[in-house]
């Protein structure tokens, strides 16, 4: 049986408010059926903190910190807490509601997108499983997290290996499609990614910054390391066999690129990025 095809891009390196502006493009042609299904892969230039579309940014971040690091941020149209983009590999998915192999809720769709990223850390060795918030604690945490950082935070069908989150993902659905994208990380520095966040107490922080530790672990501190480019192979295989699809590589026309970059004046804008 032939497998239905789907879009590959992958856009390298771009800034942050390019990133999210494709990926709101892709959304958008998608919903106009001008485009079939679409899996991307891209990173970050300057490395970023991107935050939930609910977070309150003046409240949250540490904007000197972010500044001092040189750090990128951008607003993204999807929920979620503070993310630290850096050396990872970052993957979205963009596919109508009706597809017929997408489940009707977030949750349940989250786990088949999901498992294209399960099967890319099984292609790199490493024994990945979906974790399911089991108690009335876990499960309240998903309604009310207590950290704005994203891999302190729980969630449905979290992917972990020994025992430690490896993958961070948000979700939105607009005009009939799923935009799903997130993080896939190769390593971690830590104290960056807590400089960024306001904290009421050191001791908190501090505090916050163990418990981290014991929940979120990156590729690399797991194996011998991974490049990035190791990591497209590893996750776009992952891809095709954990959808059963076939990725076709595609890349963006002159048209579609300036409509991209139109969109990206909204990311670059401090009444989206600041403002909620």
């Amino acid at each position: 049986m032939t497998k239905e095809k789907w879009m590959f891009i992958d856009s390298g390196n771009c800034d942050p408010a390019f990133n999210m502006a494709l990926d709101e493009a892709l959304l958008e042609w998608n919903s106009k059926g001008e485009i079939p299904p679409v899996i991307r892969f891209y990173g970050w230039n300057p490395a970023t903190l991107s935050i939930g579309y609910f977070q309150r940014a003046e409240k949250e971040i540490n904007f000197d910190m972010v500044n001092k690091y040189g750090l990128g941020f951008v607003r993204r149209p999807t929920g979620g807490r503070g993310v630290l983009h850096d050396k990872e590999l970052t993957y979205s998915v963009i596919v109508s509601e009706d597809h017929p192999e997408m489940p009707k809720t977030v949750t349940e769709a989250y786990r088949v997108i999901s498992q294209g990223i399960l099967e890319g850390f099984i292609n790199l060795g490493l024994d990945a499983y979906f974790a399911i918030p089991q108690t009335e604690l876990e499960k309240q945490g998903l309604k009310d997290p207590r950290s704005s950082v994203c891999f302190d935070a729980p969630s449905w069908y979290e992917l972990v290996v020994e025992g430690r989150k490896v993958a961070g993902s948000a979700q939105t659905r607009q005009k009939g499609v799923i935009l799903q994208h997130g993080s896939i990380l190769l390593d971690i520095d830590e104290d960056m990614l807590f400089d960024c966040f306001i904290f009421k107490s050191e001791r908190i922080r501090q505090r916050m910054q163990e418990n981290f530790k014991k929940k979120a672990v990156a590729i690399n501190a797991l194996r011998s390391p991974v490049t990035v480019e190791e990591a497209k192979v590893a996750f776009k295989e992952g891809f095709e066999k954990g959808l059963n699809i076939e990725l076709i590589p595609y890349s963006l026309t002159d048209e579609q690129l300036k409509q991209v970059n139109q969109i990206a004046e909204k990311y670059r804008s401090e009444e989206w990025n600041y403002k909620r």
